[in-house]
């Protein structure tokens, strides 16, 4: 997608994407992060919602309507007695009913392509990894987490076979490490990997990276979006899964007992 500030045009365009992704047979579906509402603090705390809000249940609507499993990319949550947002990823069931809720753990505070982003301005970060029980079992992350390999390992080891990373990434960034860190973490974690990414210029003089992608637990790139509003696909094998991890087990020769987290970090 290539969301702005505009949240009805937003739900309006997300609701025919999820439409056509659903058209192409797909069980589950994936948005990008902050799919109904991109801008700067003052947007964001406009734009907010509760998770009793219309974002989620047009979300809900849809997922019912299709029979799917939504993950809802991210939306921008008011959360009651708390003065900074949310970044939270909703999972919709095919029933239409929340099956998971993860609020993004690490925040992009960074400065890169001489431009300045502090999410911390306007959101405080979530402090727990989520796993969400679906027929597969999918780690849920959002954009800047991807950085982060210790999450990623957890949601592994907590069962995930499909990790989503919904993501606004920039261009700068983006060109150089978005497709690489995607692939990584499928291929470190053994699992597949689907991303979805905002693209173009959501805020002024700040452009996304996109290409969305969706990778397979060896790291071969299974989809990978052009640079327009589009929807990719792709067919998840449990074999493939298997036998990757059968062949090459990493994940089971790890040796836990031996690591340690440095006194200092």
């Amino acid at each position: 997608m290539s969301s702005r500030a505009d949240k009805a045009a937003n739900l309006e365009r997300a609701e025919v994407l999820v439409a056509r992704a659903a058209a192409t047979g797909a069980d589950i579906v994936v948005l990008p992060e902050k799919w109904n509402a991109i801008g700067n603090a003052e947007t964001l705390h406009d734009a907010a919602e509760p998770l009793e809000g219309e974002s989620v249940a047009a979300m809900s609507t849809w997922a019912r309507t299709h029979g799917i499993t939504l993950v809802g990319g991210s939306i921008t949550e008011r959360r009651e007695g708390r003065d900074k947002l949310s970044n939270t990823c909703v999972v919709l069931d095919p029933e239409g009913d929340v099956a998971a809720v993860y609020r993004k753990i690490h925040l992009f505070d960074v400065e890169v392509g001489g431009l300045v982003y502090r999410e911390s301005d306007a959101e405080e970060p979530g402090d727990e990894p989520v796993v969400c029980a679906a027929e597969w079992p999918i780690g849920l992350s959002v954009c800047y987490d991807v950085r982060f390999p210790e999450l990623y390992r957890i949601l592994a080891l907590e069962g995930a076979l499909l990790v989503t990373v919904p993501a606004h990434f920039t261009l700068h960034t983006g060109k150089d490490h978005w497709e690489v860190l995607l692939r990584a973490r499928a291929i470190e974690n053994q699992l597949f990997v689907a991303a979805a990414a905002q693209f173009g210029e959501t805020i002024p003089g700040r452009w996304s990276y996109g290409r969305s992608l969706i990778a397979d637990p060896w790291g071969l790139a299974l989809a990978l979006a052009p640079d327009e509003e589009t929807v990719i696909s792709a067919q998840l094998d449990r074999a493939r899964l298997e036998d990757v991890r059968a062949k090459l087990p990493s994940l089971a020769t790890r040796q836990p007992g031996a690591y340690r987290w440095p006194a200092r970090v």
